[in-house]
């Protein structure tokens, strides 16, 4: 599926049998995907299980921390 534009959580609804991936990434700019990108992950998480989805979720972003730290961060914001 490529990348979409505006509503996010809509279109994976409508087309969750399609997709047999998912990674994150922050928008604008592939950064981390905190509060200060335009992407609301825990919801699109929360959509996301609550589909027949079964498959993993990929972390795809440029560290501006510690990666570590990043990567942990980035888990607990999709951990739903």
């Amino acid at each position: 599926m490529p990348s979409v534009e505006g509503d996010v959580i809509s279109c994976i609804r409508q087309n969750i049998k399609y997709i047999g991936h998912f990674h994150t990434a922050g928008n604008p700019g592939r950064n981390e995907i905190d509060d200060t990108q335009e992407l609301n992950y825990p919801a699109i998480m929360r959509a996301i299980a609550a589909t027949t989805y079964d498959g993993c979720v990929g972390q795809e972003f440029s560290p501006a921390k510690d990666p570590s730290i990043s990567l942990e961060m980035a888990y607990r914001i999709c951990d739903v």
